[in-house]
C-alpha cells in the first residue's frame, strides 16, 4: 500500500473529533510512507489530513481544479500539487495514482467521490479497496442506507462485502492493507478511467 485516496470534508465539522481523526490518520499515513493523495486543500478536514501526513514526513498529493485554486484554497505546500481544468480529471488523477481509497466525514462532495469509486469497482473499472473512516458513527446512517438498498434488490451483497468500515485510524489502515494484499493477485487494472 503505497498510496491512499482520502475523500473528506473541505469543512472541519461542528465536532473537534473530526479534524483530531483527520490528524491522526495523517500522522499514520506520513509514519507509515503512505503517501496521501487527496483535493488539494487547504481548509477543513483536507487541510488537517495533509498537514499531519507532512508533518510525519510523509508525501501528500493533492489534485485540485483550477476554479478552486482562483478562490485561494489551494494547499501550497505540498509534495505534488497537480491542477486541472475539471472534477472528472480531478477524479480519474487521483483513481490513478490511489492503492485505496478512505471516505472521512464531508458532505456532497465526499459522497459523490466515494460512490464513484465503489461504483467503478463494481463496474469493473478498477479493483481497488475502498473504507469508510466512521468517525463518531458519522457514516452509520449511510450503511443502513446501503443494507436497505441490498434487501430491496438494488444492490447486490457482493459489492458490499468489501467495503470497510472502521472508527479507529489505526486498524483502518491495518485492514485496508491486509485486504488488499489478500485480493492483490485477483487484481488487475484498468486503464479505462
Amino acid at each position: 500500500m503505497k498510496s491512499i485516496a482520502v475523500f473528506c470534508g473541505a469543512n472541519a465539522g461542528k465536532d473537534s473529533a473530526y479534524q483530531e481523526a483527520a490528524t491522526r490518520l495523517g500522522l499514520l499515513m506520513g509514519q507509515q510512507k503512505i503517501r496521501l493523495v487527496f483535493g488539494g486543500g487547504k481548509v477543513g478536514l483536507m487541510g488537517a489530513i495533509a498537514d499531519a501526513v507532512l508533518e510525519a514526513g510523509g508525501e501528500a498529493m493533492g489534485v485540485i481544479p483550477q476554479s478552486l485554486v482562483d478562490r485561494e484554497v489551494a494547499h501550497t505546500g505540498l509534495t505534488e500539487l497537480h491542477v486541472v481544468k475539471t472534477m472528472h480529471e480531478r477524479k480519474a488523477l487521483i483513481a490513478a495514482n490511489s492503492d485505496a481509497f478512505i471516505a472521512m466525514p464531508g458532505g456532497f462532495g465526499t459522497l459523490d467521490e466515494v460512490n464513484e469509486i465503489i461504483t467503478w469497482n463494481q463496474l469493473g473499472i478498477i479493483k481497488k479497496p475502498v473504507a469508510f473512516y466512521n468517525v463518531n458513527g458519522y457514516f452509520d446512517k449511510f450503511m443502513e442506507f446501503i443494507s436497505h438498498s441490498v434487501q430491496e434488490g438494488f444492490i447486490k451483497p457482493e459489492y458490499v462485502e468489501g467495503l470497510v468500515v472502521e472508527a479507529d485510524a489505526a486498524v483502518l489502515l491495518q485492514k485496508l492493507t491486509t485486504y488488499a494484499e489478500a485480493a492483490s493477485e485477483d487484481w488487475v487494472d484498468s486503464e479505462r478511467i
